[in-house]
């Protein structure tokens, strides 16, 4: 661990809650909203946690996964969806309780962080499971094709658990609207998967002889 990343992960991790915070809250209206404070609980509690584990027993995990400068300009696109569709959701979510548009039942959004963490516990999994995850399309050196755990049933497990963790998210939130907005998602990262599977096929050995060992992308039986 060095100071510059312990400084880097700090400066992340605040941006982070406080520009959750400003688009979930400011649409609101109010401090006053209690799916709000849900999510940010749900959200942040187990990134930090994750964080300090990363930072003390893998800092070259913490760092590829704090690297999120895509080279490639279709995954460039990716990443760029994929904040709006957050800042739309965020946004739609707060005006959706500030003017009570549809509000879902507490008992759902409860059920929904109760979905999220296990959610976190899985991709805390894919994550020890694939030490050379990184947030950006590449190939490090030595890497080696992962066939093993979850990686044994579904070809991207990270990308399957992140769309039941974004998808749970507007629910924590409350907003069917908001939850309309999210519903981008999985058409946003099943285009990252064709043009990443185009890369790794060119660029990671080995990963030819996955695909025919591992049919499924992300759903098991469907896709």
């Amino acid at each position: 661990m060095t100071l510059k990343l312990f400084i880097q992960a700090v400066l992340k991790f605040v941006l982070g809650i406080v520009l959750v915070g400003v688009l979930i809250f400011l649409p609101a209206g109010t401090i006053s909203f209690f799916n709000g404070w849900l999510l940010m609980g749900v959200l942040f509690i187990p990134m930090l946690i994750a964080g300090v584990f990363m930072m003390l027993k893998n800092p070259s995990l913490l760092a590829s996964r704090l690297d999120a400068k895509e080279k490639q300009r279709e995954q460039g696109l990716v990443v760029k969806l994929s904040g709006l569709m957050f800042v739309l959701g965020f946004v739609v979510a707060g005006l959706d309780f500030r003017f009570g548009w549809y509000a879902l039942p507490k008992g759902v959004s409860m059920g929904a962080a109760v979905v999220f963490l296990v959610s976190y516990v899985l991709y805390a999994e894919v994550m020890r499971e694939n030490t050379y995850l990184s947030r950006t399309i590449e190939v490090q050196e030595n890497q080696k094709v992962i066939d093993t755990g979850l990686y044994g049933i579904v070809r991207h497990p990270m990308y399957g658990v992140t769309v039941i963790m974004f998808l749970s998210i507007p629910i924590i939130l409350g907003s069917l609207f908001s939850l309309i907005v999210f519903f981008a998602y999985p058409f946003i990262i099943a285009y990252r998967i064709k043009n990443e599977e185009i890369f790794l096929e060119k660029e990671l050995s080995g990963y030819s002889e996955y695909k025919e060992k591992v049919k499924y992308r992300l759903i098991p039986f469907i896709w």
